[in-house]
């Protein structure tokens, strides 16, 4: 169910990632003084007054690599618009922050321009308005032209209730995702790992391109592929393949289109660079694969640059293993884009995932693996209370999800439940597919 999304935008240092930690109510998000402590974008889910959506924190949309360098602000102005203009195609809606102490800036009217001439619903929010005569002067930020300034402290929470009220109002309602008429592959990765190529080389391998048929997202395509008789949906989120080159800079803003591109996917296909190995930003999409339940395979591409012995792919994958110790359950292929090396085992294994995430457990003999199980490990009691189980079920495909229903809830261990797990994938396998496990509460019959 993709929910909708809202993109917090600003110059740098204006308090966004304390905006960020407020609405989503963790401390995600790096707050620090100095200007661009955000490079990467951060997601979180929020729920206010019972709707649900994704918070997007971004960097300082006045960042731009060649910064450092003196004399560029065409360049700076250039990376302004690109990246401003990502947020706002990707998004359902804008928080655009500003800084009460440090007043109008010329950037602020810079990304107003561009905000103005938007679609999306744009919600004016003057921060660090944390007393009566800051809120007075957010009135000076009229002039951008974007509606009613809406005066908050992100730090302390004065104002953003107000906030969250006008932006639900405003939001789309989740929906349902369609059935899916053929299977759809998502193909996601941190920026220069190989999306593009590795699209292009499934392309290219004599397959036919039946269409391209237009994404959620404005620059994406949906290419049906025939594959081996079967049609296929490849979501492209690399963005390379009619635009050719995109300045590093600007590429780093456009991961929103990889959390899009995973809502719609039954499988994502997790592209890693062999040379650099798994990366912290590597480690975020692996974490928005999981979030939303969908199927996953590995592929470290640039394989053809390692150099091998026999024990390289096995080190390799050790290490893979640990750095994505969270999806363990997913294949992993090496491949060579370049070179077209094991691309069509990236497909065929794309397809036996979803073959398994959509996956049925019968009942009964669910049940039959629940008690072997418990009886082969029995749960640790808490002290003169033991975990007993009643009855499992698999309730849904797509993720698998199970449900137990135990005497208390409580009482399952988090290690109990990965115990459980790996019990039913040894039984049934479901490679590639994460386990959904949901315990409830069952009185014991007398």
């Amino acid at each position: 169910m993709p929910k909708p999304i809202v993109a917090i935008v600003g110059r740098p240092n204006v308090g966004k990632s304390t905006l960020f930690n407020r609405l989503v109510e963790e401390r995600l998000a790096i707050v620090s003084d100095t200007a661009g402590t955000t490079r990467d974008r951060l997601y979180g889910d929020a729920e206010f007054a019972g709707r649900q959506f994704v918070v997007v924190d971004t960097g300082g949309l006045a960042l731009d690599e060649r910064d450092d360098l003196p004399g560029t602000p065409a360049a700076m102005l250039a990376g302004v618009r690109a990246q401003a203009q990502i947020a706002i195609d990707e998004a359902d809606a804008v928080v655009f922050v500003v800084d009460v102490e440090q007043g109008l800036t010329p950037h602020d009217s810079e990304i107003a321009d561009i905000l103005r001439r938007s679609a999306k619903p744009v919600y004016l929010v003057v921060n660090k308005a944390d007393n009566e005569k800051r809120a007075q002067d957010a009135v000076e930020f009229f002039q951008l032209g974007l509606g009613d300034p809406i005066p908050i402290s992100a730090l302390h929470g004065v104002g953003t209730g107000d906030l969250l009220d006008q932006i639900i109002a405003n939001l789309p309602a989740a929906t349902e995702q369609p059935p899916a008429e053929f299977p759809r592959l998502a193909i996601v990765g941190r920026t220069n790992v190989g999306k593009s190529s590795l699209l292009n080389a499934i392309l290219g391998e004599e397959r036919a391109m039946v269409s391209d048929m237009p994404g959620t997202t404005r620059d994406a395509l949906d290419t049906e592929v025939l594959w081996d008789g079967q049609r296929l949906v490849l979501i492209d989120t690399a963005g390379l393949r009619k635009r050719g080159h995109i300045d590093p800079g600007i590429e780093r803003y456009s991961s929103l289109r990889a959390l899009r591109a995973i809502q719609r996917a039954d499988v994502a296909l997790l592209v890693i660079d062999a040379a650099a190995g798994v990366l912290a930003q590597d480690q975020h999409v692996a974490s928005y694969i999981l979030a939303e339940g969908k199927g996953v395979v590995i592929v470290v591409n640039k394989w053809d640059l390692i150099e091998k012995d026999e024990r390289t792919i096995i080190e390799f994958t050790k290490r893979v293993r640990a750095a994505l110790d969270f999806i363990a359950y997913a294949p992993i292929v090496f491949v060579s884009a370049k070179t077209r090396q094991r691309v069509r085992q990236v497909i065929e294994k794309a397809l036996a995932v979803r073959v398994a995430w959509h996956l049925r457990a019968p009942t009964g003999e669910l049940n039959e693996l629940v008690r072997a199980a418990t009886t082969k490990h029995a749960p640790v009691s808490k002290g003169k209370r033991t975990l007993k189980f009643f009855y499992a079920t698999q309730a849904d495909g797509a993720p698998p999800t199970f449900v137990f229903f135990v005497n208390d809830k409580r009482l399952v261990h988090f290690t109990y439940e990965r115990f459980l797990e790996n019990q039913i994938r040894e039984r049934w396998g479901f490679e590639g597919a994460p386990l959904r496990m949901i315990f409830r509460n069952r009185r014991a019959e007398k």
